[in-house]
Parts: C-alpha cells; sequence; structure tokens
C-alpha cells in the first residue's frame, strides 16, 4: 500500500535570514576549488604544498603514545589549556601584548567568530558597518541575524577613516565595525599606520566594537609590520585570527581576543554551536609550533606568494588594456581589478568560464549594489607557469568588454 503526498516547498518555511543569491555566495567559489579545467584565479585557497607533511603523522603518534587523552575528547569551550597557552605567547611575540585569560577564545576558523559576534551583538535593524569592499562572509554573517549592514569606503591605504569620520555624526549608532587592516581580501591592500590609532579613537568616542581579522597579517611580503589594532585598542578591538591560511584549513581553529565580557559572551555562544573547537586539531597545532614548525611553514608561504604575486603584476602589465586599474598588494593572496563604470564583470565572469579562466565579479564583496566593474584575483594557488597565460586569456576579455563599452 502506498500513499502518494505532495512535496513540501521547504524553501517557503525559510526564516528571511536564510533567503539569498547563493550564486553569488562562498559556495560558488568554494565549488571551483577542485576544477581542473581552468585556470582559476577564484578562491582564496591556500597551496597545499604549504601544508605540512609527515610530520604530523610523527607528532599525533608522539601524542598518542604519551596517553594524551585531551586530543581525542572534548574540550574545554574556550580551548585547550595547553593551546590556549601556546596562543597567548604567540601573540604576545608577534603583536607584544599578551591576552588575560577570559580575553581569548578558541574558535573553529576566522568565519565562526564572526558568528558568534553577530550572535552576541546584533538585533534585527541593528547597523553593523564593513570596508567596500570586504570579505563576503563577513556580509554574510551580519546579514545571517537581519542586520542593516553599510559600507565605509577603501584606498590604497586601507579604510578611509576620514569618511567613517563623517558618516558617524549622521545619525549612523552602529554596534560593529568590521575590518581586514593587513592585505584585505577582496583588496589586497593594508591600512596605513597612520590611520590605526584615529579609528581606534573614533570606535572608542562613539561606542562600538571593532572587529580586527588578521587572517592575512602574518602572510606579509616584506618586514613591515604596523601595530595590530588590538595591541592598539584592548579595550575596544576584538582580534578575529584563523590558521586555516597559514597551518590548513582542515584543523578549522582560530582564534579571538578582546575586552573580557565579549570573549564571556562569545564563549556562550559558542555552546550553543559547536560547543568546543576540535581538540585534537589544537594538540597537532600546539605540538607543531612548540617545535617552530609554524614559522617555517610560514616563511615558505611568504616566499611561493610573493613569487605569485609578482608573476601576476607582470602579466597583469603585459596583457590588461589601458582603462584598468588593479591593487599592488605587499601580501596576501588577492589583487583587485577596476574596470570602468558602465562595465558587467557578472556577465564576464561568465565569459571567463568560457574562455578556461575563472575570477570573482565584485558585487558580491559590497553590502549594496555596487561592484558590478570590478574583478578578485586570487594568485595564491595558481600554479607558477598558467599565471601569463591565465592573466593573457583576462587581457583578451577585459579588451573585448572595454571595446564593447566604446572605451
Amino acid at each position: 500500500m502506498s500513499t502518494t503526498h505532495e512535496q513540501t516547498a521547504w524553501a517557503n518555511l525559510f526564516a528571511a535570514r536564510a533567503a539569498g543569491e547563493s550564486d553569488d555566495g562562498l559556495a560558488s567559489i568554494l565549488a571551483l576549488s577542485t576544477a581542473t579545467d581552468l585556470i582559476s584565479f577564484s578562491g582564496g585557497f591556500p597551496d597545499p604544498t604549504t601544508f605540512p607533511g609527515p610530520v604530523l603523522a610523527e607528532i599525533l603518534a608522539d601524542i598518542l603514545a604519551g596517553g594524551d587523552a585531551s586530543a581525542l575528547q572534548y574540550a574545554p569551550t574556550p580551548g585547550l589549556p595547553g593551546f590556549r597557552e601556546f596562543l597567548a605567547a604567540r601573540l604576545e611575540r608577534l603583536e607584544g601584548r599578551r591576552p588575560e585569560g577570559d580575553e581569548l577564545l578558541v574558535t573553529s576558523g576566522g568565519i565562526e567568530a564572526l558568528e558568534l559576534l553577530g550572535k552576541c551583538f546584533l538585533e534585527p535593524g541593528d547597523a553593523a558597518l564593513v570596508e567596500a569592499p570586504t570579505y563576503l562572509g563577513g556580509i554574510m554573517a551580519f546579514r545571517s541575524f537581519e542586520a542593516d549592514v553599510r559600507g565605509v569606503p577603501i584606498d590604497a591605504n586601507g579604510l578611509v577613516v576620514d569618511e567613517l569620520e563623517r558618516m558617524l555624526p549622521t545619525g549612523l549608532r552602529p554596534k560593529l565595525l568590521y575590518t581586514i587592516p593587513d592585505h584585505q581580501n577582496p583588496g589586497g591592500v593594508t591600512l596605513a599606520a597612520d590611520r590605526r590609532e584615529p579609528l581606534v579613537e573614533l570606535a572608542r568616542r562613539h561606542g562600538f566594537l571593532i572587529i580586527e581579522d588578521v587572517a592575512y597579517r602574518e602572510l606579509g611580503f616584506t618586514t613591515e609590520r604596523h601595530p595590530s589594532l588590538w595591541a592598539l585598542g584592548p579595550d575596544t578591538v576584538v582580534q578575529v585570527g584563523t590558521f586555516s591560511k597559514t597551518f590548513f584549513p582542515g584543523v578549522r581553529l582560530g582564534w579571538a581576543v578582546g575586552p573580557p565580557d565579549v570573549i564571556a559572551g562569545m564563549v556562550w555562544a559558542k555552546q550553543n554551536t559547536d560547543q568546543c573547537a576540535g581538540a585534537l586539531g589544537q594538540r597537532l597545532l600546539e605540538e607543531y609550533g612548540k617545535r617552530g614548525l609554524m614559522e617555517e611553514q610560514n616563511e615558505r608561504s611568504r616566499v611561493l606568494y610573493q613569487r605569485r604575486c609578482d608573476l601576476l603584476m607582470g602579466a597583469l602589465d603585459e596583457h590588461v588594456p589601458d582603462g584598468v586599474d588593479w591593487t599592488r598588494p605587499r601580501g596576501g593572496f588577492f589583487t583587485w581589478l577596476t574596470l570602468p563604470p558602465q562595465a558587467d564583470t557578472v556577465q564576464l565572469a561568465a565569459k571567463a568560464m568560457d574562455a578556461g579562466v575563472a575570477f570573482v565579479p565584485g558585487a558580491p564583496f559590497f553590502p549594496d549594489a555596487r561592484g558590478r566593474n570590478n574583478i578578485r584575483l586570487a594568485f595564491s594557488r595558481v600554479q607558477d607557469e598558467e599565471i601569463p597565460e591565465g592573466a593573457a586569456r583576462i587581457g583578451r576579455l577585459l579588451r573585448d568588454e572595454l571595446e564593447r563599452l566604446g572605451t
């Protein structure tokens, strides 16, 4: 005996915050990560050749042989004590400030920290500021709590703090400002040293929390390293970090450091999500770092990514026509192209796929309708020998687009 049921249209029952255009989101970028039939400048993925090798098996064997059951058990929500000590000491060395115990939380990557902060702070309609453009995961995280997400422009020196200062007296009352000060995604720019303290002071004066994403901070191509916003303003900044770009993304490990009451709220919020970051990854990274291998890996990564960035800059200089500008990164994974205002890079991205090359159009990186004349190129995972040809294909597409526009 069988019964026929009408299929429920579950999407009609989704909450308003779940509605969105998924084709422009992270899923479509991640879907290109395994493509083998095109030259992809799409996803901002670390190169697998930078990942740890057989030494991880040795470390795991040592942990298990030592009878350390903590690696296989649930962890305390704030993180394993040994890993937290490793993190605190590392932050002290890199940032010149050691977080107290109640200022530090281990997270499951950087994106979870954004989600936890949104859960703690944002009611429907609350204002959350982001750089324009910015990491689209930040926009998605804040919109999931039905926040009013607004953009603050960036230029070659990062967030335009003067423009933010002009925006604030107009009645705007943001709770959060999300920024990527070092080697920004997608812009590839770095916040100038003389803008950092004024930004922290603005936050103090107007009572909003700065979320400082340092995903690419350790991947600079030079020894120049500006003070972090957290080191300048630990009372009004939460630094969010991830090991996905440095150690490897499979462990899904990150951190948040900030004011104790903010971290306490994030710990509470985390208890209602994944409860704790994976203990095995924490122990592996702790032992890997204690052996000095983390710094060695970062140095190899910086050399690789700088070489690829240089190759791409040279190829763009050769193949991209006049009328298109792009940023020249000093670290990280990305460069950002700007076409004439009437260009449509969404349509151009589809043509690019037919030409055997992939990039991300600019629109998803803005919280409003801007960005259709921008392109993000990620050079981190493109093989050296493919970069010139990929840039040549993009150059031909751009030349055709400019001819179509009559510019």
